[in-house]
């Protein structure tokens, strides 16, 4: 499960608990401009769990010195050895701006922090002196005996071909459906080992039409932004064209197939083969976002649940 960014933070501890108790493998907490910060949402949840994975989605590579992300990372891998799953990215450049960061070539930095980053966990003494990373005789005093990889959050293809070059594995945005993962899977080289984790938007109702009513309005909004998981859908533009002639209510009104590839949409066994679909184009993990009308969405952790059972 995602912990949405805009649930209060003193609900991790009792969510991670209720997925471990559950049945969950992982947890995913968010880092999105300027909500709650990711390593203290994910220690939290560490520490009172024994077996849930905690992943990191995704920490912005500029937000902190190369050193600084190491450091927290480590300490992280030091408390829950072999739990955390950590996530770097490009952050969403607009927001880097406001923070007076943003890098002139995003590619380029995301590279020069990946490799110093995994180098530094890795305990070597790290000298670099990049265009964004500068670093004189570093070394962690404690790095992990277990070093996770880290995992590129990336989406477009110059960032994805970087990403199979140099990281462990990706974080794909929602909507990550199949065909997209296969996509970006060509596109990063198809290295190995490489850890492929998707988030997804979860919305299970008794009527599967209830459910695309609920996710049109999610889903035209992902349209009008031409993301690249929307225009990489085998039927895009046959859905394109039906959301010009009649708005949302147009794509609530989709094939149900359709639905199943965006996402974890529809009835139980709708969202249970989305992720059977998942699984068998090579992915890991999935975060999955529960849509719910009130806030929390506490109902709807069991759903999770129910499809963590499956």
């Amino acid at each position: 499960m995602c912990f949405d960014r805009t649930l209060p933070p003193a609900l991790v501890a009792p969510t991670a608990r209720r997925l471990e108790d559950g049945g969950a493998d992982q947890l995913w907490v968010i880092e999105d401009c300027f909500f709650t910060a990711a390593p203290s949402l994910a220690a939290t949840a560490l520490a009172v769990t024994d077996r849930l994975v905690v992943g990191l989605g995704i920490l912005p590579a500029v937000a902190r010195t190369a050193a600084v992300t190491a450091m927290e990372l480590a300490t992280l891998c030091e408390l829950a050895p072999g739990r955390p799953l950590p996530g770097l990215g490009h952050g969403v450049q607009a927001w880097m701006g406001q923070m007076g960061v943003r890098p002139t070539s995003p590619l380029r930095c995301l590279e020069e922090v990946l490799d110093a980053v995994g180098r530094l966990l890795a305990g070597e003494t790290v000298t670099s002196d990049g265009t964004y990373v500068h670093l004189d005789a570093v070394r962690l005093e404690r790095p992990p005996t277990d070093v996770p990889p880290l995992l590129a959050g990336v989406r477009g293809p110059r960032s994805l071909e970087l990403a199979g070059r140099a990281a462990g594995g990706v974080v794909l945005a929602e909507p990550a459906s199949p065909s997209f993962v296969r996509w970006a899977l060509q596109t990063a080289g198809r290295p190995d080992p490489f850890h492929v984790a998707v988030f997804a938007p979860l919305c299970v109702e008794a009527d599967p039409a209830d459910a695309y009513r609920r996710m049109a309005p999610w889903l035209a909004a992902r349209i009008d932004d031409a993301t690249p998981e929307v225009l990489g859908l085998p039927f895009y533009d046959d859905m394109a064209a039906a959301y010009r002639d009649g708005g949302a209510d147009a794509l609530a009104r989709m094939p149900s197939d359709h639905w199943t590839e965006i996402g974890p949409i529809g009835r139980m066994d709708d969202a249970a083969t989305h992720l059977e679909a998942l699984a068998a184009v090579g992915v890991h993990s999935v975060g999955l976002f529960p849509i719910a009308d009130d806030v929390p969405g506490k109902a709807r952790v069991d759903d999770v649940l129910e499809l963590a059972r499956r």
